[in-house]
């Protein structure tokens, strides 16, 4: 997996042949997406940040470098969910897929951050 192997798109804007395998990581299905119309690989609800986190960080930037944090030990928890989107990764491109309307503050940057750094401790 290289860094170029994860991208981050939000849900809203166009799919591309590009993308790879294009991965929902949101616990919630967006506003406004008719499934049909996602063009999804998967959705994989199971790796986004727990409801009392999420709610906790409500998109507050100040909270950013905390909610990476505890986010990140959730997912060293979260296995099957990892593994599964480690395996899509090692096959070709994926997209990470978001709602958020903050594209630097958002679960998907901060799983990629994740995956990215998981990937070097290997």
């Amino acid at each position: 997996m290289t860094d170029s192997a994860i991208r981050l798109k939000r849900i809203y804007d166009p799919a591309s042949p590009d993308d790879g395998a294009r991965i929902l990581v949101d616990r919630l299905w967006p506003r406004g997406i008719r499934k049909d119309d996602a063009a999804l690989t998967l959705w994989l609800k199971n790796i986004a940040p727990s409801t009392d986190l999420r709610h906790w960080f409500n998109h507050d930037p100040a909270l950013w470098e905390e909610f990476c944090r505890r986010y990140h030990a959730e997912l060293s928890t979260s296995g099957e969910a990892v593994h599964t989107l480690r395996d899509y990764l090692a096959k070709g491109p994926v997209t990470l897929l978001y709602a958020a309307h903050d594209t630097v503050h958002n679960n998907a940057v901060a799983l990629a951050d994740y995956l990215r750094k998981a990937r070097e401790a290997d």
